[in-house]
């Protein structure tokens, strides 16, 4: 029997960073939520103890460096399952673009495995599991939308974000996180009002979710990524509500809730950029 796991990606609605912690990792406060621009993980058991990957590109490895196989193992040798699998990722996610696309695979996993081991864990328990996978993984094990602190790993639930239209507008040149937070001057960069966008959601405010929206690491990626700019002035221009970096970037976010204003959107973007999309927040 084959098991299939929907890896939706994630934005950022707001992106605070708070102090470097003694562990190197840096304090976050963040809101983020899933939208429908998903992969697609199928896992299949096999009848050995081998763990192989295969996927629909070739921009990623597919052996033990990548996440998902590392997901499989931790499971594997946690409860000291016998068999193997295989898992197939169809990709739709851009890599390397500040979407979580790596981490949901991961969660996907995580979930995808307990269901085809029957493992019977919980979403709690797989989320502290998936924080040994990194930061983002347990808030991709909800795919809901919620406050997150710690390094990213400490997740609280809060209430749907209100419908909207997503574009998503990712540069060709991808950006590493680490050179992002490598820059990081704590004294320079801007704070966004979290408690105000947790309200806005809470009140299903879609002006208010808006008017709060931001992301502290804009400037540090825009200046390993000028387009980055470019494409905030363009999809202002063309009538998006708010034009916002997600993670680490280098993929720019807009909102609105007109589809006629969202196609308007997209169709002025497409001749900036290949790689468009417009999507929904994922209820």
């Amino acid at each position: 029997m084959d098991i299939v796991e929907k890896a939706p990606a994630k934005i950022n609605l707001t992106l605070n960073v708070i102090d470097k912690r003694a562990d190197g990792f840096h304090e976050m406060r963040m809101v983020m939520t899933s939208i429908d621009l998903a992969d697609h993980l199928t896992f299949t058991e096999r009848n050995d103890s081998k763990i192989t990957l295969s996927s629909n590109t070739a921009f990623m490895p597919l052996n033990k460096k990548n996440i998902v196989y590392q997901a499989a193992r931790i499971l594997k040798e946690k409860f000291d399952v016998q068999s193997g699998v295989n898992i197939v990722i169809d990709k739709q996610i851009p890599i390397a673009a500040g979407l979580g696309g790596g981490s949901s695979d991961a969660a996907a996993t995580l979930r995808g495995l307990n269901r085809l081991w029957e493992l019977n864990l919980n979403l709690e328990e797989l989320a502290v599991i998936g924080e040994e996978l990194g930061s983002d993984v347990p808030f991709c094990i909800y795919n809901k939308t919620a406050y997150a602190t710690g390094r990213g790993e400490v997740i609280n639930l809060i209430k749907e974000v209100p419908q909207c239209w997503v574009i998503l507008v990712k540069p060709p040149k991808g950006i590493s996180s680490w050179t992002v937070f490598g820059e990081l001057d704590l004294k320079e960069i801007p704070q966004y009002d979290y408690h105000k966008m947790i309200e806005a959601i809470n009140l299903n405010d879609y002006d208010g979710m808006v008017q709060h929206a931001g992301n502290a690491l804009e400037d540090i990626s825009i200046r390993q990524q000028p387009d980055i700019k470019m494409i905030k002035e363009k999809m202002k221009k063309f009538g998006a509500d708010i034009a916002v970096m997600s993670g680490t970037g280098p993929t720019v976010y807009g909102l609105t809730q007109q589809y006629s204003k969202a196609l308007r959107i997209v169709n002025g973007l497409k001749g900036f950029c290949k790689e468009v999309y417009l999507v929904r927040t994922l209820k």
